[in-house]
């Protein structure tokens, strides 16, 4: 859009339609030339407004550029559920035109409504939105004590939540599913996981949780250094100690991108994604079966979003987006792993790269002498028992090389 054409005016719309409009997001939508949004919303609308409707279409994001390209000289009035910059059309307006050629007129967004209802305070639950993502996202919200607003996808999300809380062993959690809030159909639906019966209910809804865990049910924190036995390997792993130690190495930081290269059971890639929401990872693996396994544990551990990539680096990082941080759990020795992961690692960025061989650990010795960093050599010994008896089973010492790209000259 131009700079001179109209500001795009967001009104936000609840379930109580009209009536629940304030005076300054009707006088919005009753002056618009057209008014864009989802059917529902749409249908909210009385029918002597004059604006011409225009639904989205499906899918949106594509065509959405272009629809406001049609109706450029034009005033639109977009309709939005609740409030819009809450994981609503909004954000994606201002990131298309800029904050300055959009306006908000934002209705009390369905959290906000449910923390009314359920007597909540907002600050004090956690949102997950499960509305473009599966119902795996929500693992590393459970934890037990935990208050949680769940954004549906639609009227299956409640039974698939419960599920998966019975299944981590959260099954005695208190389930509310509210429907259709701040309207003349708004309904509360209260149960818990295990009891869970209704298939389906309203597509329109919100599920609360109460996060209670069984007896004898493990913590799996977002930290690292889960216990190796929560995920599936064939002994290709990087072990609890060590991953941890590695994880502090990387430093995760909300928003950064990881290569996990050589990434055996995705240990790595995994935990750097559980460690804030906003993370995000690239897992390479030449191995097919081992590939599949990454899914796995990825999907039983929150993090369906990682990448994976079944191929052998280095050519198989050819195209991928630069890396923030780089771990290279296997593979260093390979001609041009290394070189070509420090030459696409951003300035600033961290390069972590374990070994366990004499052969790994030389070639760590060369790069470091090169270009710095610190080496350091982990042993871990686990108590064992022996025959009637208990004593330390020491695992093989593993080298960590750390570096970190120095900053381009401004």
């Amino acid at each position: 859009m131009s700079e001179t054409s109209p500001p795009v005016v967001v009104v936000g719309i609840g379930a109580d339609g009209w009536d629940g409009l304030a005076p300054a997001a009707r006088h919005e939508i009753q002056a618009a030339d057209v008014l864009m949004g989802g059917t529902r919303q749409l249908a909210l609308v009385p029918a002597d407004v004059p604006g011409t409707r225009v639904p989205w279409p499906s899918p949106l994001l594509p065509a959405l550029p272009g629809l406001l390209a049609a109706h450029r000289d034009r005033r639109v009035c977009v309709l939005a559920s609740g409030d819009p910059m809450h994981h609503g059309i909004g954000t994606t307006l201002v990131r298309l035109l800029g904050a300055d050629r959009v306006r908000v007129l934002p209705h009390p967004s369905s959290v906000s409504l449910a923390c009314a209802r359920l007597g909540w305070a907002l600050d004090q639950a956690e949102v997950v939105s499960l509305v473009t993502k599966p119902v795996a996202a929500l693992h590393p919200a459970v934890h037990h004590g935990r208050r949680l607003l769940v954004l549906s996808a639609g009227a299956r999300t409640p039974a698939e939540v419960a599920a998966l809380l019975t299944e981590r062993g959260y099954g005695t959690s208190p389930v509310t599913v509210l429907e259709h809030l701040g309207g003349p159909a708004e309904r509360v639906i209260a149960g818990t996981a295990a009891g869970w019966h209704l298939p389906a209910v309203q597509a329109l809804n919100i599920v609360a949780v109460e996060c209670r865990a069984d007896p004898g049910t493990p913590p799996m924190p977002c930290t690292p250094g889960l216990p190796d036995t929560a995920f599936e390997h064939d002994g290709q792993l990087t072990k609890r100690e060590v991953r941890a130690v590695t994880l502090s190495r990387l430093a995760p930081v909300p928003g950064e991108l990881l290569w996990d290269v050589g990434a055996g059971a995705g240990s790595i890639a995994v935990e750097w994604m559980r460690s804030h929401p906003s993370c995000r990872a690239v897992a390479v693996e030449s191995h097919p079966q081992r590939a599949a396994r990454i899914k796995r544990n990825a999907t039983a551990l929150g993090v369906p979003g990682l990448h994976i990539v079944t191929g052998t680096a280095p050519s198989a990082l050819t195209g991928l987006p630069a890396p923030d941080a780089i771990f290279i759990g296997g593979g260093a020795t390979r001609p041009g792993v290394l070189t070509t992961c420090w030459d696409s690692l951003r300035p600033g960025g961290r390069l972590v790269v374990n070994a366990v061989t004499l052969e790994s650990e030389a070639l760590l010795t060369t790069w470091h002498n090169t270009l710095g960093g610190d080496l350091t050599r982990l042993t871990v010994s686990r108590a064992t028992p022996i025959g009637a008896f208990t004593g330390w089973r020491t695992m093989m010492p593993v080298t960590i090389w750390t570096v970190t790209k120095p900053e381009e000259p401004a």
